[in-house]
């Protein structure tokens, strides 16, 4: 089997790879905050999948995305916006959460959030049907140290009462037949 990478702004890959001509595509966790435009992102998704083509996300939760991991007590703290704005929330970080010796000289980046509501009508809008949709309350990463605990498989939830936060999700969606790419909200059923 062999694979073919392709580097391009996100919001252009439908231009670089081809319209309609996917049967997948699939988002993993901590992609979607690099995005300022979810909606724009949508439609690119959209664009790329063929008519009954699935989108399968697995991402943080935006509530997790939320909260205060800096916190040294014991509280869960909303500290950053739910929905998205369009101004980023800006880290200035030393590193990666990635193990390396490597040393950055840029440290700055620009994150957003968008709420499970303008994720969902953004899908709605570019043609696509919620076909499954669960949250989780786990994530496969130490995202509030000191309050997480490691449950096997390679995922953390919190160590007290797990049950108080959603941690990630996971969704599939499915291009409708003639799913509209302009950006506009169909009327009637789904």
């Amino acid at each position: 089997m062999s694979a073919t990478f392709t580097h391009a702004d996100v919001y252009a890959a439908a231009d670089v790879l081809g319209h309609g001509g996917f049967d997948l595509v699939y988002t993993g966790i901590g992609a979607l905050c690099w995005l300022p435009d979810i909606r724009r992102w949508a439609l690119v998704v959209a664009s790329l999948l063929r008519p009954g083509g699935r989108l399968f996300i697995r991402e943080g939760h935006p509530m997790l995305w939320t909260l205060d991991d800096e916190r040294a007590d014991d509280l869960l703290v909303a500290r950053y916006p739910y929905f998205e704005r369009p101004k980023p929330n800006v880290f200035v970080q030393g590193g990666t959460y990635v193990p390396t010796d490597v040393i950055f000289s840029h440290t700055r980046t620009h994150q957003w959030n968008h709420g499970l509501g303008e994720i969902f009508t953004a899908l709605l809008d570019a043609g696509l049907a919620i076909a499954a949709f669960t949250e989780h309350d786990s994530v496969p990463w130490n995202a509030l140290p000191g309050k997480m605990e490691q449950i096997g498989g390679g995922e953390w939830r919190l160590a007290d009462d797990p049950s108080r936060l959603p941690c990630s999700y996971t969704l599939q969606a499915v291009k409708r037949e003639g799913g509209d790419e302009a950006g506009t909200r169909r009327t009637g059923s789904r």
